[in-house]
């Protein structure tokens, strides 16, 4: 009987060394835990401040994951990143994972990322002009050179909405994409007349005697979700463990930097170049857990009307 409940030991500790040892490549920890070496691409702006306040904290670590982060200028240059395999999880805007979705690609929403504060005038993005512009209100960009970071994408479709919800022509508005270190300059210089911006570009501008002039992202949709973590299908279909594990670290990373706003201000210049002032001034986004579906389908709703996807989109599609 002793025997057999010895063969029995070895037999289960050599099923779970082989187990290990399928799991692929990564590190294991000195107890043997497989480490998942996870490779996130994500925007270097204060959106993503949970990602970094997150990993000091060790909130992926105790979840055996150990991140890799890769910058990239927007949400529309991540989404092929994830789908090509070069990165597991991407940190997006809504717009581009509704364009992504509304081709075919096979993106899929698991954690939210950060949400406007749904405040005029208060806002971690806004359109911003020259002190001495004529430019008074969204309205008045009708006809003027609006700089964004990226074209036909969320804060040109933003923008546009607010322009039309003051009584203006969005369809006169000229964009220009310009990366968003670059917008400020380019309104000093003339080369545009106005500039939409996310912190901390936005208090940069301010701090350089810069208007703002609307708050796309505060208004016309209500409690806006702006951009999320997401994956593909395949990566849920092949690990959903994972999938699992790091929305789990996401969501405790998102519910911490909500309610420690110093802790998040002061994590920024570890991946930024941030002068302290800024920091301090800068208005930082809500960062719920929940991602507001509702305004995910608005959002779809308006690149539709705006001819950025071809047809409407059910964006219950976009959730696993």
């Amino acid at each position: 009987m002793g025997s057999r409940r010895r063969t029995a030991a070895i037999l289960a500790v050599a099923g779970l060394l082989a187990a290990a040892t399928a799991c692929g490549s990564g590190e294991e920890t000195q107890t043997g835990t497989q480490v998942d070496e996870v490779a996130v691409g994500v925007i270097p702006i204060v959106d993503i401040a949970p990602l970094h306040l997150g990993t000091q904290k060790g909130f992926f670590s105790k979840r055996n994951i150990k991140l890799t982060l890769t910058e990239a200028q927007g949400g529309a240059a991540i989404v092929p990143g994830v789908v090509s395999d070069k990165f597991q999880f991407g940190f997006s805007n809504v717009t581009s994972l509704v364009l992504a979705r509304s081709k075919g690609l096979p993106v899929k929403i698991v954690a939210n990322g950060n949400n406007s504060t749904g405040t005029v005038r208060k806002d971690f993005g806004s359109v911003i002009v020259a002190e001495d512009s004529p430019i008074k209100r969204a309205r008045d960009l009708e006809g003027k050179r609006v700089a964004i970071n990226t074209l036909k994408n969320i804060n040109e479709s933003t923008v546009r909405a607010a322009v039309t919800a003051d009584g203006g022509d969005e369809t006169k508005v000229k964009f220009v994409e310009l990366p968003f270190p670059d917008i400020v300059p380019a309104i000093e210089k003339g080369e545009v007349d106005a500039g939409q911006v996310v912190e901390p570009f936005q208090t940069i501008g301010k701090q350089g005697g810069m208007r703002e002039v609307a708050w796309n992202m505060a208004e016309p949709i209500q409690d806006l979700t702006v951009a999320t973590y997401f994956t593909t299908e395949k990566q849920l279909k092949s690990d959903p463990e994972l999938v699992e594990r790091f929305t789990a670290a996401v969501n405790e990373s998102l519910a911490y930097a909500e309610s420690h706003q110093d802790e998040a201000r002061a994590v920024l210049p570890s991946y930024m170049k941030l002068d302290p002032k800024v920091a301090s001034a800068l208005t930082l986004p809500k960062w719920p857990t929940e991602v507001n579906r509702q305004s995910v389908q608005e959002l779809a709703d308006l690149a539709a009307r705006e001819k950025i996807i071809d047809k409407p989109l059910d964006t219950g599609t976009l959730f696993p």
